[in-house]
């Protein structure tokens, strides 16, 4: 850097909807923190879980929730080794989270040695090779060379400590930066998310226990394509926007939900799913579904919605010999209205 006292300004704009998604979210953190006490540790505990399992299934992680709570209470697990020393590592990152001040370059490559010590060498330091971004064969980002890395960090941070713009912006552009920036070898996605989750939560603690981090699994897809869209206009806007968007949906799952009587095994995409399922009796096919979800991942769809209400007998099949049939219908079980009543979500009209 050229001036060590100039502060250099990420590029970005704050779009009507940006100010727009600020209002609604602060909105419904004050409808949570109402809701907050009646919350007991048991819940902040499956966040975390869910939290950690959706940062992970980015990745290509592929254990469930249930797995992650048994490495969590100490019990063997039948898994790729790697992936339950992906767990591990998040559970031990997560442990030491509120000591963390986000603007410590020392802490973020604490967090960065605890998210992958034991997958990859140089875990904790920054990279001494050039790297690009794949998708599949194709490189869609190359970051910037390895000797700029720790002059682009200090410069980032140095942004962060003094900037005067809402935490809700500056989280979510110094994820894009971060991740634009590709400081490490390996394990950016999962630093970059948490140190975002950091940042947030030292303005709201409320979201530090809320899984942002399985909202974004739910748009994997819309991640990537905000972070490439605002790398080719030189604009975090795009990004700024869907983080924002995700963190909307996953203050308004929390409070449209947020019962202590819901068992852990029922997570909140199943009790989205019966609350879009409003006429008991009625049947719905899976495109009606998913449009009334906002949901366009098919996989994830079934693997997060459609499989755990069929497994905990919810939702039934009309066709249940033949559950692959296109004119597969679901409708709402006998149990499934039972649940929504119980929980004080009656979905009859």
């Amino acid at each position: 850097m050229d001036n060590m006292s100039a502060i250099n300004e990420p590029p970005f704009t704050i779009t009507p909807t940006i100010i727009r998604l600020i209002s609604e979210i602060s909105e419904q953190l004050g409808r949570l923190s109402v809701l907050e006490e009646e919350k007991n540790l048991r819940l902040r505990r499956i966040n975390r879980i869910r939290t950690i399992q959706g940062s992970l299934a980015i990745e290509g992680n592929t254990l469930s929730e249930a797995q992650i709570t048994a490495i969590l209470e100490g019990k063997r697990v039948i898994a790729p080794p790697k992936e339950v020393q992906e767990v591990r590592n998040a559970i031990q990152a997560y442990e030491h989270f509120e000591r963390w001040q986000p603007t410590n370059e020392q802490h973020l490559l604490k967090a960065h040695q605890y998210l992958m010590a034991g997958l990859i060498d140089d875990a904790g330091h920054y990279r001494h090779g050039n790297v690009g971004v794949m998708n599949g064969k194709t490189v869609v980002h190359m970051a910037p060379p390895a000797n700029r890395v720790k002059y682009l960090m200090a410069d980032l941070l140095n942004w962060l400590a003094t900037t005067e713009q809402h935490p809700l912006i500056t989280s979510s552009v110094f994820h894009y930066e971060f991740e634009f920036i590709h400081p490490f070898a390996d394990g950016n996605g999962r630093t970059g998310r948490l140190w975002q989750t950091l940042i947030l939560s030292q303005w709201n603690p409320l979201l530090a226990q809320l899984p942002v981090e399985s909202m974004v699994y739910e748009y994997q897809s819309a991640y990537y394509q905000a972070i490439n869209q605002s790398s080719k206009q030189s604009d975090s806007a795009p990004f700024i926007e869907l983080m924002l968007q995700i963190i909307l949906e996953t203050t308004e799952t929390a409070s449209t939900h947020h019962t202590p009587q819901v068992t852990p095994q029922v997570t909140p995409q199943v009790i989205a799913l019966l609350k879009v399922m409003v006429h008991p009796g009625t049947v719905y096919n899976r495109d009606e579904l998913q449009q009334a979800l906002k949901l366009k991942d098919r996989k994830s769809f079934r693997e997060r919605y459609l499989k755990p209400a069929l497994a905990d007998g919810l939702i039934e099949m009309t066709i249940p010999d033949k559950p692959n049939s296109r004119l597969q219908q679901y409708r709402l079980t006998e149990k499934g209205l039972e649940l929504s009543e119980k929980t004080g979500k009656s979905f009859r009209k």
